[in-house]
């Protein structure tokens, strides 16, 4: 069971240097904004971070672009929704992210809304919390990008 943000987030947490989206071109047409978090989405990591797990149940992995300053991060979870408390030290001291979150409706799950997806923005500094609330099935994908 997943939902399109639980989708985005395996890019993330599964390290595949070929990455492809595996449908029609037509069932990508309803979700061109989700679809920019997979042209953004490196192949190729500098440095990984499995922030918290638990196998069966959920996992948060963040990951470092080899080939500039962001950082992407996914978080998923299986039938039960949660609610996740992270650091955000991985980030590099004295910089501000703008921080690309793409999640599941509060009301959504695998079950009632898999195909819907909220997407917003976010300043976020290395000494800062984040709490991730994953509905049932769901994930959620972010992409922090330094702000110059």
């Amino acid at each position: 069971p997943c939902t399109i943000a639980k989708e985005l987030a395996l890019y993330v947490i599964i390290y595949a240097p070929v990455q492809m989206a595996a449908d029609l071109p037509e069932n990508y047409e309803n979700h061109l904004d989700a679809f920019q978090f997979i042209l953004d989405v490196p192949t190729d990591w500098e440095e990984t971070i499995v922030l918290n797990g638990e196998i069966g149940k959920y996992i948060t992995t963040a990951r470092k672009d080899i080939n500039s300053d962001d950082w992407y991060l996914g978080s998923i979870t299986n039938e039960n929704s949660r609610s996740i408390d992270i650091s955000l030290s991985f980030l590099e001291p004295n910089k501000k992210y703008n921080a690309t979150i793409y999640k599941d409706p509060k009301d959504g799950s695998w079950e009632t809304k898999p195909e819907e997806i909220n997407i917003v923005n976010h300043v976020f500094e290395k000494d800062n919390k984040y709490t991730i609330n994953l509905v049932s099935g769901g994930g959620q994908a972010i992409k922090f990008s330094v702000i110059k």
